[in-house]
């Protein structure tokens, strides 16, 4: 069958770059700049600070999920009004 030898040369070249990626990423995660340091962190934040902050957090969850229920029902209230027109 015609075309086999250009089939394999492009089996071979995607193999040959698949293995480079994945050694060049090896070599960029080994080297990097902070590899043999520890990251420390300053604690400077009060307990009033994590409490607003807390809170805050607590208060965008319940807004996202009621955002999510929202959008939800009224996608689902929409599916069912057409099932029910079709059928």
């Amino acid at each position: 069958m015609g075309g086999e030898g250009s089939m394999m040369q492009m089996i071979h070249t995607l193999r040959n770059n698949k293995s480079m990626l994945t050694k060049r990423k090896d070599r960029r995660v080994i080297n990097g700049s902070y590899s043999g340091e520890k990251l420390e962190f300053n604690n400077t934040s009060t307990q009033e600070d994590l409490i607003r902050i807390r809170l805050r957090l607590q208060k965008e969850r319940k807004q996202m999920l009621l955002k999510t229920t929202v959008i939800f029902s009224v996608f689902m209230c929409l599916l069912l009004r057409v099932i029910m027109y079709f059928f």
